[in-house]
C-alpha cells in the first residue's frame, strides 16, 4: 500500500509532532522514507522549505496522501 504512494504528493507525521508535506520519492522495507520539495510544518505553521529529507521509519507516526488541492485524502484499510 505505501509503495502505492510513491511519485504522489503526501503528509508525513512524525512522533514529536512535525509534519513534512512534499512528494514521496522513495520508500525501503524497512519504511525509511525519501522526500522531495519537502515543507516542514509545526502547529499547524509552515516553518519553511527543506527540499530533499531522508526519514528515519522510526520516527514516522502516519502517513497521508493529498489530493490535487492539497487536502488530505481518506484512506479505506
Amino acid at each position: 500500500m505505501l509503495q502505492a504512494l510513491v511519485d504522489k504528493d503526501v503528509i508525513i507525521r512524525l512522533k514529536w509532532g512535525q509534519e513534512y508535506h512534499g512528494k514521496l520519492i522513495s520508500v525501503d522495507s524497512y519504511m525509511n522514507i525519501q522526500m522531495r520539495g519537502a515543507d516542514e510544518w509545526i502547529d499547524g505553521k509552515s516553518t519553511g522549505n527543506l527540499g530533499e529529507v531522508l526519514i528515519r521509519c522510526n520516527n514516522v507516526l502516519w502517513i497521508s496522501a493529498l489530493d490535487a488541492a492539497g487536502k488530505e485524502v481518506e484512506m479505506a484499510g
